[in-house]
């Protein structure tokens, strides 16, 4: 069934289109990931989806009965609703119901008329089916298992919601959606306000849920373990991808080389005819020009999408440090007398890219600035190897001065730690401003947007500012405090690489597993009552917990960490926990095989991919029909080669 169609829309501010002629369907029990850079307009499409906001051509058309439920991003609460309450709004009909069943029984308690109890009887039995069919007797423990997996616990359940941080209370609207179950949901950034174990809760949620989804994220590993299809905008218009966040960043890139291999082509075909027409104009072979002449007029050159804003980033080869760069020993830090760790003791060495996680509130940030000498620890004490120079890159953006343009926030000295000379200048106050453009421009600040205040900039652009800062500075040793939150998808991955290709030591705050998986050498995670260090990435970690969980939860009744995907660094899957392995879905095969036959499929596609960019194809409707309906059929069969090859490598 169709929830919702998107025909023709197209929506306009300025001289150029935001974007123009969307037109994609939303059919029952559909997730979706809505992809693109930053200000391609993903928000602007979803406020017209949602009514805010109202197409300047085109129609958004659903069915009066289907109920669409959009998470807000604020609101405004009464001054005593609590959190429970607002919970429960979400399930009203389903109190209501109970109410009434309620009601009517008491009614029949005091009946005394046969015929009337007969009628009363018969009502009630209607309700308690309609009861039992909504599961609405158990409305209670789905109003608790949605709060507690959003990460509110029982004793905040009374409090008045405006009590709560924004943070909070945007979870609270997101726990009133999820109970409302409408038939789809429209998520912009549902996991901007959760900490990791949180937000594997929501992606199992709505990964078994029924409804349809459609959301916006930058959480890569999110878009993975829940969607199922992908819509991408970009320069206006929107292409449709048949698979999750993994398979669309593969295909596309596929079908860019596909097309640029047959301009290429074209562009050779056309070079070669034009040499050949213009040798043989009036020789023996002018007959043959002529008819390359009439070929030549019917070339249409394949028309290549320009790729998303190649940002290069990358920071400058640093000075060696001792082997060993920090050592804290026995670190403990706390604050109104609630400790928030203690006894931490690490070291990190030259080279270790550690990223470090656990639950909001658990004191990531905290241990940064200690190591960092920002804070001083109740506890222990932390000291710094040889030639250590470190640069801090905190969430707030405070390293950058809002008040200043790009060109002299970046030039300000400051910010950079060293064990010799405490907040030292490092090499910012020696760059010309020409030069600072041009380092601009490598984290995609370019042209006159170098020039513009900080503080007028997005969070993106303040991000790839402060992160141009750490490049000036030339720190051996970077300490970064959720460098993410701001990046569309294409600058996490350029961040991504430039930090493992960077031969210093880094340390890491971030809520993004995609990006721990892909930076981090080790991983510190804090727990409710303790840290503990692993080797490795986010998914080798918890490669970790889903082996050792069931010996600790036959000691303390209770693993210490969630389990969580467990495949490798790039390619984050829906795979389960160990202990929770799910039935096959296709018959065993080994995974070789699968292989064999998806590049067998890839290959198949591609050579379809050409002939549909083949002019030759595009003069015949029919043969161009067959064509289309071929890829059509192996994108399926390559989708479902993909699904077997997940399931192949969690349960052989």
């Amino acid at each position: 069934m169709i929830l919702l169609a998107a025909r023709d829309l197209c929506r306009q501010f300025d001289a150029d289109p935001v974007f123009r002629d969307v037109t994609f369907d939303i059919r029952s029990g559909e997730k979706i990931g809505l992809v693109g850079p930053n200000g391609c307009g993903k928000s602007t499409l979803l406020n017209v989806l949602t009514g805010k906001d109202e197409a300047d051509i085109g129609s958004v058309d659903r069915p009066a009965s289907v109920r669409v439920g959009v998470l807000e991003q604020h609101a405004t609460f009464a001054e005593d609703l609590t959190l429970i309450e607002e919970a429960k709004v979400g399930l009203a009909p389903l109190y209501k119901l109970q109410d009434d069943a309620h009601r009517l029984a008491e009614k029949m308690a005091n009946v005394t008329d046969p015929t009337e109890m007969e009628r009363l009887h018969q009502r009630y039995d209607k309700l308690h089916a309609e009861l039992e069919r909504l599961d609405a007797y158990h409305v209670d423990h789905l109003v608790d298992e949605v709060l507690h997996g959003l990460g509110f616990t029982p004793d905040q359940y009374d409090r008045p919601l405006t009590t709560f941080s924004g943070g909070q209370q945007n979870r609270a609207l997101l726990a009133r959606m999820l109970l409302e179950s409408p038939d789809l949901m429209l998520l912009d950034e549902p996991t901007n306000h959760l900490d990791i174990a949180a937000t594997e809760w929501l992606e199992e949620f709505l990964a078994k849920s029924n409804q349809a989804v459609l959301v916006v994220s930058h959480d890569r590993y999110f878009l993975d373990r829940v969607t199922n299809r992908t819509l991408e905008l970009w320069q206006g218009g929107i292409t449709d991808y048949p698979g999750n966040f993994s398979y669309y960043w593969k295909e596309r890139d596929e079908r860019l080389k596909v097309l640029r291999r047959t301009y290429d082509k074209q562009v050779e075909f056309v070079e070669k005819t034009k040499t050949f027409i213009a040798k043989n104009k009036y020789g023996q072979k002018s007959a043959q020009a002529k008819d390359r002449v009439k070929k030549l007029e019917r070339v249409e050159l394949v028309e290549i999408p320009s790729d998303f804003k190649d940002i290069v980033m990358g920071f400058p080869e640093p000075a060696r440090t001792g082997d060993w760069v920090i050592r804290a020993e026995g670190v403990s830090k706390g604050f109104d007398d609630e400790p928030l760790f203690k006894d931490v003791t690490v070291q990190i060495d030259r080279g270790d890219k550690v990223g470090i996680l656990g639950p909001n509130g658990s004191g990531k940030t905290t241990l940064l600035r200690v190591l960092l000498g920002e804070l001083t620890p109740e506890a222990g004490k932390v000291r710094f190897g040889a030639g250590v120079e470190l640069a801090y890159f905190d969430q707030q953006l405070t390293s950058v001065d809002s008040s200043l343009d790009g060109v002299e926030a970046v030039r300000q000295p400051g910010n950079r730690w060293s064990a010799d000379a405490p907040f030292a200048l490092g090499r910012g106050t020696d760059m010309t401003p020409g030069f600072v453009r041009g380092l601009l421009a490598r984290f995609g600040i370019s042209g006159d947007l170098g020039l513009q205040r900080v503080g007028a900039m997005s969070g993106g652009e303040r991000t790839k500012v402060a992160l141009a800062r750490m490049h000036a500075l030339n720190p051996n040793v970077m300490f970064l405090d959720e460098p993410t939150n701001h990046l569309d998808l294409w600058a996490c991955a350029t961040l991504e690489k430039s930090l493992r290709n960077f031969d210093g030591t880094v340390m890491f705050v971030s809520h993004d597993r995609y990006f721990i998986d892909n930076v981090a050498t080790k991983v510190l995670v804090f727990e409710e009552d303790r840290w503990r260090i692993h080797e490795g990435n986010y998914s080798d970690c918890q490669h970790f917990v889903a082996a050792t969980a069931p010996a600790e939860q036959t000691q303390n009744d209770k693993p210490t960490l969630r389990s969580a995907p467990t495949n490798g660094n790039a390619e984050p899957s829906s795979s389960t926990p160990l202990a929770e392995k799910r039935k096959r879905k296709f018959p065993y095969r080994k995974l070789d095989e699968i292989e064999v036959d998806i590049a067998r499929e890839e290959t198949h596609i591609e050579q379809l991919a050409a002939d549909l960019a083949d002019p030759d194809v595009h003069r015949d409707p029919e043969r161009m029909r067959e064509v289309q309906r071929d890829y059509d059929d192996a994108q399926e069969r390559l989708a479902e080669l993909m699904e077997h090859w997940e399931e192949a490598a969690e349960l052989n």
